[in-house]
């Protein structure tokens, strides 16, 4: 054998056999990705190929790994875990891409340059107009809309914040305060989902972005409107407050009740033929559990409080079903007390 075919001999032999690969599927977006690795593969491993190949830098990945692994993002704490105990995991990648990052950075620049005055218009007379009204809606108002692209059906994610930005009682709250905001962008849940908690919103910099969690988890419904509206209320207070004390929580209930009470179009009408999810009393939020600017259930730790419109029970690490039960429970409770007192009442007038 001369040299040259012992050269290929030893370049074949140093090749991975195809029993010594391992695969890996990951969720990305709604998207299953399948990558290879050989089998002696680390995590770190798993965190290059995927800025590598999916374009998303290591700062912005999240690995939520089912079956007690739990999330995992870079640094690592075991970076030299090997991707072998992964085989076969649920594995949801999170994280936006460069490309991703680069037009949501765009959007912000342009909602927030300053806008050029336009060719001003001739004036046709209207009967009994607002100029200042109308002038004050269009300052005081989301200037930019953008659903996620990304997503399955982003034209019904823009109704839907169209719905929100036109919506009676949060163009009177923006008004009333004086609320600009420059964009106004829906939120992706597998990227602000853990096993722990579930963000519904976050307010960035007091005002200049404004994300809510529109959809449900798994893509395939939106979340109940007025479920978000509320979430809204309470992004719109951190323009003013940060930390989540005295303050902040006096505005955030004084601008739902503004946005209640200016509601006039208050009804169960949907925009453009979408289904949306409407858990009525099954929509729970962890009032215990916001953190910076962010809405966030389940996110308090230690023994959850969740509260519905019927009152307040305390969930701890209870089952779906038994949060549900608990809060029957508790609404019934109040019923009860409601009809002993309004008893209580007609009898002292009797007597």
């Amino acid at each position: 054998m001369d040299e040259r075919s012992g050269q290929d001999n030893i370049a074949r032999d140093s090749s991975p056999a195809p029993g010594d690969e391992i695969q890996l599927a990951l969720t990305h977006h709604g998207e299953t990705i399948t990558l290879s690795f050989p089998r002696d593969a680390t995590l770190s491993d798993l965190s290059e190929k995927v800025s590598t190949n999916l374009s998303i830098p290591a700062s912005n990945q999240k690995f939520l790994i089912a079956a007690k692994i739990g999330l995992q993002k870079p640094p690592f704490k075991n970076p030299d875990l090997p991707l072998m105990e992964l085989a076969g995991k649920k594995i949801t990648l999170m994280g936006s891409t460069s490309a991703e990052i680069s037009s949501l950075n765009s959007s912000i620049s342009a909602a927030s340059a300053p806008r050029r005055p336009g060719p001003i218009k001739a004036a046709t007379p209207a009967r009994n107009r607002d100029y200042k009204k109308v002038q004050e809606e269009a300052q005081y108002t989301f200037h930019t809309l953008r659903p996620l692209s990304y997503l399955p059906n982003p034209d019904r994610s823009l109704k839907f914040l169209e719905r929100l930005r036109d919506d009676a009682g949060i163009k009177a709250a923006m008004r009333t305060h004086k609320f600009s905001v420059p964009l106004l962008t829906e939120m992706d849940p597998a990227e602000h989902t853990t096993h722990e908690s579930r963000t519904l919103g976050l307010n960035r910099n007091q005002g200049e972005v404004i994300e809510l969690r529109l959809r449900t988890d798994a893509y395939d419904g939106y979340r109940d409107y007025k479920t978000i509206r509320k979430t809204l209320c309470h992004e719109l207070a951190h323009n003013v407050w940060g930390p989540h004390d005295r303050n902040f929580w006096t505005l955030c209930k004084q601008i739902e009740k503004e946005v209640d009470r200016d509601d006039w179009r208050e009804g169960g009408r949907s925009v453009g033929n979408v289904e949306y999810y409407d858990p009525g009393e099954e929509e729970f939020h962890d009032h215990g559990g916001w953190t910076g600017g962010e809405y966030v259930l389940g996110g308090g730790g230690g023994e959850t409080v969740v509260s519905s419109a019927s009152g307040t029970v305390s969930a701890g690490s209870l089952s779906r079903r038994e949060i549900l039960a608990r809060a029957a429970e508790e609404r019934a409770k109040k019923t009860r007390q409601a009809e002993d007192e309004s008893r209580g009442a007609e009898g002292s007038e009797t007597a």
